[in-house]
């Protein structure tokens, strides 16, 4: 029997990694590019013909003709999000419609759950968790309370209105009588539905079945997380983080793929660390070196315009998602960011006041008990962008790589040297 030829992409800080581009580069060697967890709060930002295309939803990897992209079980779909996805796509001469795999199994973010969403965190106020306002957490909890829609109700249009109905009574009555806004029109959520139906109707395919045949075909497949694994639901800095799995049991659970199956994991790491939205963040930067990697690395949300947190790159966050995510290597992203800084510094511990410090972080409740343990690195001042070969970084450079390695005890096999898809050095391509 063939063996599979699987690999997964994982964000490993709190996302905005750059695995967007990671996902584009490796993708001109795939046949399949799958989208595993999240909705349309993730967001990649690629370049194509010169031009800056945002994403949400569908995988990185369309921009090549060679990619089928997939959306599999675990993402929760916003249909009218998706709709624009593939008409910008289409305005861009890319071809999507034919091309496109979506699972039956999808939750669908509705009109209702955005409207849920921003009445909350308006309601919170200074005590917000600092979502995107796009729907996404309470369509998880609809998942988990079991009364969300699914595309598969989609094709069942009598069920389809009773249980549209239904729920949108639980949430019209929350939204008038304690948020005080105004109620969710039933029609037009349903007309919309029913439109949307009918455009996606041929995309929809048995994704886990169709997985299983890819991976007997040893076909390249690459699974794309969403966001980053500190924003884990479970293991990410709770309650500052997003509404699923984010680590590698987000792509199993999000496809039916077999664990077997997946043959190699690369995390994806910025030079530095950023964050969006409220939460602890030991290595945050309030002075001018911050302002100033916020400048370089133009550090603000795709999906949300947001100005990011920016802060030194923290080694003790990252060590923790090595071993829980069977990391196999590590892709460092914008290094050329660094390049005009004196010294850079890099966490490689915590003073810490609780005797529960491995599990500090990952309490939103008590960030001001970490301390950082900083390790000065001199700077290169040299520049590295758009270099594409090792022997070409400044050996400065390479030697903060090299620490990095020393550090994670892991190997880096891949470093980004600015946004262009082909800007990118390959140490290791083990895959």
């Amino acid at each position: 029997m063939k063996m599979s030829r699987n690999i997964v992409v994982l964000g490993i800080q709190w996302g905005d990694e750059g695995k967007g581009k990671v996902v584009d580069f490796l993708s001109k060697k795939a046949k399949y590019v799958v989208r595993c967890q999240g909705g349309n709060n993730a967001g990649h930002t690629l370049i194509y013909n010169d031009k800056r295309i945002v994403l949400h939803l569908i995988p990185s990897g369309i921009l090549h003709s060679n990619i089928i992209p997939i959306i599999g079980n675990g993402v929760v779909l916003s249909p009218v999000e998706l709709l624009k996805e593939i008409f910008l796509l289409e305005k861009e001469g890319i071809n999507i419609r034919n091309r496109l795999i979506l699972s039956p199994l999808c939750q669908l973010v509705l009109e209702y759950h955005v409207e849920m969403d921003i009445a909350r965190e308006e309601f919170l106020g200074n005590k917000s968790i600092g979502t995107t306002g796009r729907g996404i957490g309470p369509a998880y909890e609809d998942k988990v309370a079991r009364r969300g829609l699914r595309i598969i109700d989609l094709f069942d249009m009598d069920g389809l209105c009773l249980k549209l109905k239904d729920i949108l009574n639980i949430y019209n009555f929350q939204l008038k009588f304690f948020y005080k806004r105004k109620s969710v029109s039933y029609d037009l959520i349903l007309n919309n539905l029913i439109n949307i139906s009918e455009i996606i109707k041929d995309m929809v395919l048995d994704v886990t079945n169709l997985l299983r045949k890819v991976s007997k075909n040893n076909l390249f497949t690459i699974f794309e997380g969403a966001q980053g694994v500190l924003l884990d639901i479970d293991y990410g800095t709770y309650p500052y983080v997003t509404s699923s799995n984010t680590t590698i049991g987000g792509i199993i659970t999000g496809t039916g793929i077999s664990i077997r199956d997946i043959k190699y994991v690369l995390g994806v790491m910025k030079a530095y660390t950023t964050r969006v939205g409220f939460g602890p963040f030991p290595t945050e930067l309030f002075d001018e070196t911050g302002e100033y990697l916020c400048h370089a690395g133009n550090e603000y949300g795709s999906t949300t315009g947001r100005k990011r947190r920016v802060g030194w790159l923290d080694l003790v966050a990252v060590k923790k998602t090595i071993y829980s995510n069977s990391l196999s290597g590590i892709c460092i992203t914008k290094l050329d960011v660094l390049d005009k800084l004196k010294e850079i510094k890099i966490c490689i511990d915590y003073r810490c006041t609780s005797n529960l410090s491995s599990y500090m972080l990952q309490s939103g409740m008590l960030p001001d008990k970490l301390e950082p343990v900083y390790e000065i690195i001199p700077g290169w001042q040299k520049s590295t962008c758009g270099t594409k070969c090792l022997n070409d970084l400044p050996l400065l450079a390479l030697n903060y790589i090299r620490r990095l390695e020393d550090i994670l005890g892991i190997s880096i096999d891949f470093i980004s040297t600015g946004p262009n898809r082909e800007e990118i050095i390959i140490l290791n391509e083990r895959f």
